[in-house]
């Protein structure tokens, strides 16, 4: 697959080359610190069409850019309007998204420059480390570093995470794009995460995959990613590049998560009038186990179509196959055009497809609704006696909203939500096409058979400072003694017990609850100094008779510095 995607790649440079125009955008990178402001824009604006569409993510820094100056705009030629008034700390997010992006930036950038550069080199602008800007190349670097210390109530090991690195970003003649983020880590992370590693079969560290023991407990790992971009003829994208994706409006996704591990991919994505439409085309690493010599491969396409419907209003859907040949590609699967479930049928072939309905609304300029609904397979004439549990009902529903300046307090948000899967979903009848990569489920970090509830608050008081208090509240269905109750989407799905009788938290029911609470404060520009407390409590019987009780309690306390990256979190 490897070779086979740089062979596309080698014939899009070819034939697409000559007739690039446009600049090449990288995009936000992971748990942004912009991510909220554009979801408080998206909302306050309502019916700003590029927002709106933009239901696959990360989203590009021009796009950013040209939203957040569109929102500045809208300040100036709408002063008496509610809501049209971004608050002072939004205006602040705004400047500050476009420090962060200032290549995207037209106007003046004086704003943007640093009074006490280093060494007259570095830091010459507040947001970057180090910038070269020529004729023809661009390039930004940027240290990454995370180090936090926790103290976790019954563990007498220390609790740790030590990342460094870089990032970059860059373009050349204005045509190509590139970007880069390349870390070293070594984490001990709570008990239940040591557990989730090494104890559940997963054999990858949540996020990253490929790992080696460090001092006995803890793990070492690279995160490494990278993407170069074209654009051809204004309205197509072209991003090769080995990084995570993500499907949603949520804070999680039934479709396609960042939870697992960085994969290669060539990603197409078209928009033009009122449509976004993505093709995915990705190689991704079957399940093995510690010591295998060779990680087997197997490879996934996914399309997602997006549709603004109304000016408030964004439908979407989504498809997949999930597939692996033991000698070659299976090039049915390059049709560009979504349902690929006649390119299935026609390879007379039993591979996994997958397909979903999305949407969000968003209402009075300051709440949005959203879901998701997925459906891996189903059978008709048991929808009609759904009560009855029939094994091959699988589906997922995700139900949410966001309500920003929450009972009219200017930066406090609010985001609920409820998703819901069946036993079974993304489990397949071999070890090969379930929805998964190296080790980890691709779209909810529980796999199937659960119920889950979260809540979140976000409160910024002021510019430098952010408060959020989150509740995850957890029942899943697991297996019991080899018996297969379809909450592990690893297991062959042919090796349950019978064909009815299945409900969400079949199986030895399990329940969490993760409450998590966070303090940080900005330093300087994208230099965090955070202060976090967890508290998780998990219960679950030992024996489907419920005899007896497993239950384990985690309080963490964690003070940590991060410079340039994303805040390492529990949340599972």
């Amino acid at each position: 697959m490897t070779q086979f995607i740089k062979t596309i790649l080698r014939h899009c440079i070819i034939l697409i080359f000559p007739v690039f125009g446009f600049s090449q955008s990288s995009f936000l990178p992971q748990g942004s610190k912009s991510e909220e402001f554009l979801q408080r824009m998206e909302i306050l604006l309502q019916t700003n069409p590029e927002l709106n569409i933009s239901t696959v993510k990360p989203i590009s820094r021009k796009l950013a850019v040209s939203v957040a100056q569109l929102s500045d705009s809208l300040h100036k030629f709408y002063p008496y309007d509610y809501y049209y008034r971004l608050s002072k700390i939004d205006q602040y997010n705004l400047q500050d998204l476009l420090m962060n992006n200032a290549e995207w930036v037209s106007g003046s950038q004086d704003n943007f420059r640093s009074k006490k550069p280093f060494w007259d080199s570095f830091y010459k602008q507040k947001a970057n480390c180090y910038v070269v800007n020529e004729k023809d190349f661009l390039l930004m670097l940027d240290p990454v570093v995370q180090q936090t210390q926790s103290i976790e109530t019954g563990n007498k090991e220390r609790v740790f995470l030590n990342a460094k690195g870089l990032t970059m970003r860059g373009m050349i003649a204005n045509k190509l794009g590139f970007s880069a983020y390349l870390t070293d880590n070594q984490e001990r992370g709570p008990s239940f995460f040591q557990d989730r590693v090494t104890s559940t079969g997963y054999y990858a560290v949540p996020g990253a995959g490929y790992y080696k023991t460090f001092k006995k407990t803890a793990f070492d790992y690279f995160d490494n990613r990278a993407s170069i971009y074209f654009n051809a003829f204004k309205y197509f994208d072209i991003q090769f590049g080995y990084d995570k994706n993500f499907i949603g409006n949520g804070y999680r996704s039934l479709f396609l998560s960042d939870y697992a591990a960085p994969y290669l991919f060539l990603k197409l994505n078209t928009r033009i009038w009122k449509i976004n439409y993505q093709n995915l085309f990705m190689e991704l690493v079957n399940q093995h186990r510690p010591g295998d010599y060779y990680y087997p491969r197997k490879y996934a396409v996914i399309h997602h179509l997006s549709y603004n419907a109304a000016p408030w209003l964004n439908v979407g859907l989504y498809e997949n196959v999930v597939f692996s040949r033991p000698d070659h590609f299976d090039f049915t699967y390059l049709n560009p055009v979504i349902f690929l479930v006649s390119a299935q049928q026609q390879n007379g072939s039993p591979d996994k497809t997958t397909v979903g309905l999305d949407f969000k609304a968003n209402v009075g300029h300051v709440v949005q609704f959203y879901g998701q609904l997925l459906i891996n397979e189903f059978v008709l004439s048991q929808i009609v006696h759904y009560g009855r549990g029939y094994w091959a009902n699988k589906q997922g529903l995700q139900l949410g909203f966001k309500y920003i300046d929450a009972f009219n307090i200017k930066n406090l948000d609010i985001q609920g939500e409820a998703n819901l899967v069946r036993p079974f979903t993304y489990s397949h009848n071999d070890t090969v096409s379930n929805f998964s990569h190296y080790n980890q489920p691709l779209a909810h970090p529980l796999g199937a058979n659960f119920s889950e509830f979260l809540a979140i608050v976000r409160y910024q008081p002021s510019p430098k400072w952010n408060i959020e208090a989150k509740i995850i509240s957890f029942k899943q269905g697991t297996d019991s003694a080899g018996q297969n109750f379809g909450g592990n989407i690893f297991s062959d799905y042919q090796t349950r017990l019978r064909d009815y009788g299945y409900k969400i938290g079949s199986g030895i029911a399990a329940n969490c609850i993760n409450l998590s609470a966070n303090v940080s404060y900005e330093i300087k520009e994208n230099l965090f100094i955070d202060l976090s407390v967890l508290q998780r409590n998990y219960h679950a019987p030992t024996n489907i008779t419920g005899a007896e009780v497993f239950s384990s309690s985690s309080s963490v306390f964690t003070l940590g510095i991060r410079v340039n990256m994303f805040r390492r979190q529990y949340d599972y």
